[in-house]
């Protein structure tokens, strides 16, 4: 099986501007391609997983990775999929969490012997002229053909920034600076940036008449057409000081069952065929076996065989009644405990498993939440809490607190 045949069994294909071009030149290892990091926060999300699991397995198969990380395009913003101008970054945010970025992707990024790339927009967007960009690139881009594109379209009615409205001649720039010093042949990137990628390859064409290419993976969304990798508390990160171990595989172990196996294709290495034949006999206890699969692969991906192995042996502790150190915890100490007592809502809200008091509320009215197996039912619960309390939210979720002293 070819890398392309692979890609495309995996649902990971959405638009290629030339199918035939690309699939010979990644299947023969010829590709010198990028995808594009904005570095919006100080550490990669689940929203990152795919683009980084697309690179490595590229890169398996000989073709090179350009890692463009975005100090440059950054300081803009893409509109893409956003209803709301982003919040601006200084630049030395900015450069903090590119450095960030970097150590993470080396995980899954072989950038040993020129084998792969990292470079920054920042180098050659920060210093242009805006005279020069207007003459020589925003003369090859048409208002009226930018406003068709969906990312514009969406954001036109709440309000478009001329400075967003700028991001996506500079991310063809990129493209075309990428093309000229690295010889870089292909961008990859989510479905929602192909407007910006299309413009890539058409400053090539238009500024040095030669061919350069595209293709976009499908998002990564639930079976109820929502982004994956949200929970209560946020984003679901990969830096294991703001998502724990634990987390990360329990957040894949409590997928629903009908996105276990797009997952499973979409993220893991399991090869394709085994997936396939899961496929075919899931019910039942299948799906749970499925899903601690996909836990256990990605927590490996992200954080090596030791962490994954200890997440994998605390779920399964925590599931059959037992205990782990390995439980997300929260520890408070006397201060936090009020002279009558700590009330449930105010814990659920430190533990990070409710966003707010009235979610916290919600949780409790339902008969969703548990402290020490007993349910609770009554939002006014006060509780003193003394050595450690086990707290469950519905039936998946633990959650330890430990008293201090």
């Amino acid at each position: 099986m070819t890398l392309f045949e692979e890609l495309k069994r995996r649902g990971l294909l959405a638009q290629l501007t030339d199918e035939k071009e690309i699939k010979e030149l990644i299947n023969a290892g010829k590709a010198t391609f990028y995808i594009g990091f904005d570095p919006t926060a100080d550490s990669l999300h689940v929203g990152h997983f795919m683009a980084l699991c697309l690179m490595k397995r590229l890169q398996m198969a000989g073709n090179k990775p350009i890692v463009l990380l975005g100090g440059g395009t950054g300081m803009i913003g893409d509109p893409s999929g956003k209803t709301d101008m982003r919040k601006m970054m200084t630049r030395e945010t900015i450069e903090h969490n590119v450095e960030c970025f970097k150590k993470q992707m080396s995980r899954f990024i072989d950038f040993s012997e020129g084998k792969a790339l990292a470079v920054n927009n920042a180098d050659w967007l920060l210093d242009l002229n805006y005279v020069d960009v207007l003459r020589d690139v925003g003369a090859c881009f048409s208002v009226n053909k930018m406003l068709t594109f969906e990312c514009y379209k969406q954001r036109m009615e709440r309000g478009l920034t001329f400075l967003e409205f700028n991001y996506m001649i500079m991310q063809s720039y990129d493209f075309y600076r990428l093309f000229q010093d690295y010889g870089c042949n292909m961008q990859f990137g989510g479905d929602d940036q192909w407007a910006n990628m299309l413009g890539g390859t058409e400053l090539i064409r238009k500024k040095l008449g030669k061919d350069a290419y595209a293709m976009t993976i499908t998002l990564l969304l639930n079976s109820e057409g929502k982004k994956m990798g949200k929970t209560e508390k946020g984003a679901v990160w990969l830096d294991p000081a703001k998502t724990s171990p634990y987390e990360f595989y329990q957040y894949w172990r409590n997928v629903n069952d009908a996105d276990v196996i797009k997952c499973l294709k979409m993220l893991t290495f399991v090869p394709v065929e085994e997936i396939e034949d899961m496929e075919q006999h899931m019910e039942g206890a299948q799906f749970n076996k499925a899903k601690e699969l996909l836990a256990y692969e990605l927590t490996k991906l992200v954080h090596g065989e030791e962490e994954a192995n200890k997440a994998d042996t605390a779920a399964k502790a925590v599931f059959s009644g037992g205990n782990s150190a390995d439980m997300p915890t929260t520890t408070l100490s006397g201060e936090d405990i009020p002279e009558g007592g700590i009330g449930i809502l105010t814990l659920l809200v430190k533990c990070g498993l409710a966003a707010s008091n009235g979610e916290g509320r919600r949780l409790v009215q339902q008969g969703g939440i548990s402290v020490n197996d007993a349910k609770i039912t009554d939002p006014q619960t006060m509780l003193q809490p003394e050595g450690e309390l086990i707290i469950r939210k519905g039936k998946k979720v633990f959650h330890k607190v430990v008293m201090e002293g």
